[in-house]
């Protein structure tokens, strides 16, 4: 199959399309950088340069192409826009990433018992409505003729194919190396489901050919608090127990959005619909990650 991935250059979109290339699939993949053209070559990739905002480049190569995987922004309404009208009619696969933000609380690092299903979903915060509201386009265009799937994913930990940085867990590590102090948001008792990085590959990999039209997946394997992990990554830095961090501190360490919500809220959600899929995630658990392998180079 001849897929097109954005964020080819990225943590996650390099990944998928270097489990793409390794499944025996052709892959381009959108970069925006002309030095990302070799890198991506390196794991197989034939480099696209252009942007989200090329609407007129991502339509030729959506229709070119037998499917499409954003990996590149859950924000961006007008590539998906672009992305749906090019698909339009066709029964192509079209998979967009998705983050579990969305049920994110927003709670200062104390935990909650909610836990979010794929069928069940709260209304979204003020700060979630803009990327709800594109998932939910993206399903609608079921509708339209496209095999249209949203992953949203969780916290996502392990080394990818490309050197890049997941989301969440590395900037408690930069700042405890910075600091010397491993710190979380508040007492750090909220919660995130969480998954590795190889095994959302595994599941992209099984949507692109088993994925009924509009169909909504969490992508979760697990999950941990924040004074869980970041505890963890004191003990694999030899330092002393992580230290609880007022929220108004952690802003600015980390900007709102990534303190509010990417470390300081809970998230919360079960992915039913990936195993019914036949997805078997197996890799190490967060935790025994952190304690043997993330210090890898």
């Amino acid at each position: 199959m001849k897929v097109f991935v954005t964020g080819a250059a990225g943590f996650i979109g390099g990944s998928i399309a270097a489990g793409l290339v390794k499944a025996g699939h052709e892959v381009l993949g959108l970069v925006r950088k002309p030095e990302q053209l070799e890198e991506v070559k390196k794991i197989g990739v034939t480099g696209v340069l252009g942007s989200l905002t090329d609407r007129d480049l991502l339509i030729a190569q959506a229709q070119a192409a037998d499917a499409v995987i954003n990996a590149a922004s859950s924000d961006n309404r007008a590539a998906v826009e672009a992305f749906i009208d090019a698909l339009a009619g066709s029964g192509k696969v079209f998979l967009h990433t998705s983050g579990s933000s969305i049920v994110g609380d927003a709670s200062g690092g104390e935990g909650t018992d909610n836990i979010y299903y794929e069928d069940k979903l709260p209304a979204p915060t003020e700060d979630k409505a803009a990327r709800v509201a594109i998932d939910t386009l993206v399903l609608d265009a079921a509708n339209k003729g496209v095999r249209s799937a949203v992953l949203c994913n969780t916290l996502i930990y392990g080394h990818g194919a490309l050197p890049r940085d997941s989301v969440q867990l590395p900037r408690l590590l930069k700042q405890a190396r910075k600091s010397g102090i491993v710190r979380h948001v508040g007492p750090g008792r909220n919660i995130w489901s969480n998954t590795h990085i190889d095994d959302v590959v595994d599941l992209y990999l099984l949507a692109l050919e088993k994925t009924e039209a509009g169909t909504f997946y969490f992508v979760e394997s697990g999950e941990a608090s924040f004074g869980e992990m970041s505890n963890a990554i004191a003990r694999a830095l030899n330092l002393g127990p992580a230290q609880d961090w007022p929220l108004e501190q952690a802003k600015e360490e980390w900007g709102y959005e990534m303190a509010s919500y990417g470390l300081g809220s809970n998230s919360r959600v079960r992915g039913e619909r990936a195993r019914k899929l036949g997805w078997q995630p197996h890799r190490p658990p967060v935790l025994d990650w952190i304690a043997g392998d993330m210090l890898r180079a």
